[in-house]
């Protein structure tokens, strides 16, 4: 290899008239990438057959590819020793510039830098950053990528476009993260019924729904133990976790807004079950929907 290296050099030399030494490395450097390339291509065919969870196959091959990057810049530097060593004179003199130049992707760098190491975000943590809300699909060493979920979308759900936001957004732009502290998030839907309901069996039958709701049901005793966690970090609280019902009295009818936990991801489907039972409660005779 290292004989066919240097034959390709002496040939590229004669038509180009460059030095034969740069060549040399000039063509370690190509070699070195493709290595690297291949390896990962075949390490990613490899996770891709597995019988694990789409999750665990992501995690597993982009922690691979992040450490293959690192090794194969270090062999390329490696390479490169001594005639780096000849530069950083000449590197000093024009780092200013290129800095200037170059400061928003510094900016952007050490952003993620901050970002991994402070967890101001994860893979598959919902924010809401720049007015644009979304799932965390990818982080990278200068942005990061989210499944966006459409403006005003009050069910949270996916548009299917993803977004590049630069890592410096953090720290220019608030940043809502909806899973940081704890998976679930308060959701509220409101149920209008007559007059003269009688609030007390009424609100009997909208508590059987929530607590009977297989999503809902097992929340208030995992966001518990969620909250134990989190306030050795954060000085968070909450004194009821179980699902409550509000009243207030309009002009023609009784709003009642039912206050429960619930993933974000799921607030759809358990809306729908929630209104389907309300539905089929109303057909019973046990509620008196307001019409108005």
């Amino acid at each position: 290899m290292l004989k066919l290296i240097e034959e390709l050099s002496e040939y590229i030399g004669k038509d180009t008239g460059l030095d034969k030494q740069y060549i040399n490395l000039t063509i370690l450097t190509i070699l070195t990438f493709i290595f690297f390339s291949i390896l990962k291509a075949i390490i990613k065919k490899i996770y891709s057959e597995l019988h694990v969870s789409d999750k665990k196959k992501y995690f597993r091959n982009r922690k691979i590819k992040i450490s293959l990057t690192v090794i194969c810049w270090i062999v390329v530097v490696l390479i490169w020793k001594e005639q780096i060593k000849g530069l950083m004179t000449l590197i000093s003199f024009v780092s200013a510039a290129v800095t200037i130049a170059l400061r928003e992707i510094i900016f952007n760098f050490f952003a993620g830098i901050y970002i991994n190491a402070k967890k101001i975000l994860d893979i598959e943590d919902r924010i809401e950053i720049k007015g644009i809300k979304g799932d965390v699909i990818t982080i990278h060493s200068l942005g990061f990528e989210m499944l966006e979920i459409a403006e005003g979308n009050e069910y949270e759900q996916s548009t299917g476009k993803i977004v590049h936001i630069p890592n410096s957004a953090i720290f220019t732009e608030p940043t809502k993260n909806f899973t940081k502290a704890f998976k679930y998030i308060w959701d509220e839907i409101k149920i209008n019924v007559e007059l003269d309901s009688d609030i007390e069996d009424t609100k009997n039958v909208l508590y059987y729904i929530l607590e009977s709701n297989e999503v809902l049901k097992e929340i208030p005793k995992k966001m518990e133990n969620q909250v134990d966690d989190a306030t050795v970090e954060y000085r968070i609280y909450y004194n009821n976790l179980d699902p409550i019902i509000y009243t207030r009295i309009e002009e023609s009818h009784i709003e009642l807004s039912l206050r429960y936990l619930v993933h974000p991801k799921k607030i759809r489907i358990v809306q729908n079950e929630i209104y389907l039972k309300v539905l089929e409660q109303y057909k019973k005779g046990n509620l008196k929907l307001y019409k108005g």
